[in-house]
């Protein structure tokens, strides 16, 4: 099986490396990553081009003997790149991620992590998206007396952090990408803990709203200044935040664009 690697943290992300890293050992990987962040891209195509061609460099990822290329492109457009041969045969599967953040409830619409499996998957590969939960409930809320969440999300060391599970998890559902319907990808959350902690693998709905949403800090004469704030609606059970918080991994069936079961009155 060739699986191609991407995601929308950067080609110098630790999650990237951690994923590939879990699945060497399954598969014949091959990593392709923007070369900057490119978190909140949803499934934007963008490139830059120099003469009317987009740079493909090599990569090296520490410690992970594999083929690795920096794309000066969004996730989807390296997706898309992919299918088409760009670097080597066409993949059997893409993966996208481990993000550092969960991507839960409606609000994957705007994830370059989850953008690039569903640009995948409506080319007709099998996709999976992966991310890791990096904000324990309580965590970022001024209220209770903590830091900001910028300040808590800042202050979180990546080699503290449990990138090994969730790429044991993203592994284990490997197989699982090969009866996924067209156009269908897998969404994956998994919490930041030690695999032995970890509750267990469920499926879930989408939560309503994301772990997180932006807020206005200040506005002024011509200008305002956005900020991140956790969400404070209320767990829904048997949603895919609602199951993070209680320690399980999360596993979604997501679509892209689709026409809805609705006539409109002409």
């Amino acid at each position: 099986m060739k699986v191609l690697i991407t995601n929308d943290d950067g080609i110098a992300a630790p999650g990237i490396r951690a994923l590939a890293l879990a699945l060497q050992p399954h598969a014949d990987v091959v990593v392709a990553a923007p070369a900057q962040e490119s978190s909140g891209a949803s499934a934007a195509l963008n490139a830059v081009f120099d003469q009317q061609r987009l740079a493909i460099t090599r990569h090296t990822l520490s410690d992970v003997d594999v083929e690795a290329y920096k794309v000066l492109a969004s996730p989807a457009y390296i997706a898309i790149l992919a299918s088409l041969g760009t670097f080597g045969s066409r993949p059997d599967v893409v993966l996208s991620g481990i993000n550092r953040g969960a991507n839960a409830g409606h609000a994957v619409i705007h994830s370059g992590t989850v953008g690039a499996a569903l640009t995948a998957a409506n080319h007709g590969l099998p996709a999976m998206a992966v991310s890791l939960d990096v904000l324990p409930a309580g965590a970022g809320d001024p209220a209770t007396g903590g830091a900001s969440l910028a300040d808590y999300l800042g202050s979180l060391a990546d080699d503290t952090l449990h990138w090994s599970t969730a790429g044991d998890v993203a592994v284990g559902l490997l197989d699982r990408l090969a009866g996924l319907p067209s156009g269908v990808a897998i969404n994956v959350n998994v919490p930041n803990a030690a695999r032995s902690d970890l509750k267990g693998v469920r499926t879930a709905s989408l939560a309503p709203f994301g772990q997180v949403q932006m807020a206005i800090a200040e506005l002024g004469q011509d200008f305002v200044r956005t900020a991140i704030e956790r969400s404070g609606d209320r767990l829904e059970p048997g949603t895919d935040l609602a199951l993070l918080a209680d320690g399980y991994a999360t596993v979604t069936a997501i679509c892209s664009v689709r026409v809805a079961d609705l006539a409109i009155a002409l």
